[in-house]
């Protein structure tokens, strides 16, 4: 069976973006489909590259028994459209950015690869940035949320 290459992206790849790595990856071990996916994240700007995951994100994910270990934060590049299977954004401005990063338009066929995470749900939104918020609990819920509705969309689409 093929992989199903993922790749979650925000703007700084701090807050959002290895949240939803994280909370991915726990799901697909819970579910026992590890050996079906690769995950990782990205950031759209290089304000935070090389920092960890924010302090806020970690404390959230141990609440929730996540495995966070640490990491760097990283840029997305103009050739992960081909690395990756799914580009997936947290917001309608980390969209804009990636498709800028991308150099695909939203009528390319690539396009169709750069999604919002909440677009896999019956209620479509941004997830809003907790570096602003302050308020991990709900970005975990939609993170939570966008990334079962996620697993269930490709666990349907593989075959």
């Amino acid at each position: 069976m093929e992989m199903t290459k993922i790749l979650f992206v925000c703007h700084g790849n701090i807050c959002r973006s290895p949240m939803a790595e994280y909370v991915m990856k726990e799901l697909v071990r819970r579910a026992g489909l590890e050996d079906r996916f690769v995950i990782a994240s990205a950031a759209t700007s290089s304000e935070e590259l090389g920092n960890d995951v924010h302090p806020g994100t970690q404390a959230k994910l141990r609440q929730e028994g996540i495995p966070c270990p640490p990491r760097r934060a990283v840029r997305m590049e103009a050739s992960d459209l081909q690395r990756w299977d799914w580009l997936v954004g947290m917001d309608s401005r980390n969209i804009l950015n990636m498709r800028r990063i991308t150099q695909t338009s939203p009528d390319d066929p690539d396009a169709q690869k750069i999604r919002r995470l909440l677009d896999f749900t019956s209620c479509p939104r941004d997830i809003a940035d907790p570096w602003y918020t302050g308020d991990f609990d709900a970005t975990y819920r939609d993170v939570d949320q966008g990334c079962r509705a996620l697993l269930a969309f490709l666990t349907r689409h593989q075959s």
